[in-house]
């Protein structure tokens, strides 16, 4: 079994940083693909990112593409995401998950993923 635990989350001013960290636990967690969602108060679970098992391809939502980077290091089980630009509505809680498969269609969907963090509020302030 995959276990997540999210950190790094917090209180900042538009136009900041930051960079929360998915700290994995479990042996197949190298082999999992990779993703950072994120839930506002009041609305839906949304896809932000995901990132293959090998680190080498990636995939945005166009809301945070050329601001968020999604990373990995497999070697110390841990998944990035790095939050650059950040606007008032990319407040909410993020979550990291691990999905089984490995397939391009149905990545960006929550039902994908079976493993979750507990996630990690992030308040960008106006």
């Amino acid at each position: 079994q995959v276990q997540l635990v999210e950190s790094g989350g917090g209180l900042v001013q538009a136009g900041g940083s930051l960079r929360l960290s998915c700290a994995a636990s479990g042996r197949t967690f190298s082999n999992n693909p990779m993703g950072w969602f994120r839930q506002a108060p009041g609305k839906e679970r949304e896809f932000v990112a995901t990132i293959n098992w090998s680190g080498t391809s990636t995939y945005y939502a166009d809301s945070v593409k050329g601001r968020f980077t999604i990373s990995r290091d497999n070697a110390k089980n841990m998944v990035y995401l790095q939050m650059n630009s950040l606007k008032p509505e990319d407040t909410a809680v993020y979550y990291c998950a691990a999905r089984r498969s490995s397939s391009r269609t149905g990545r960006i969907a929550p039902s994908e993923y079976e493993h979750w963090g507990q996630g990690t509020q992030v308040t960008v302030s106006s």
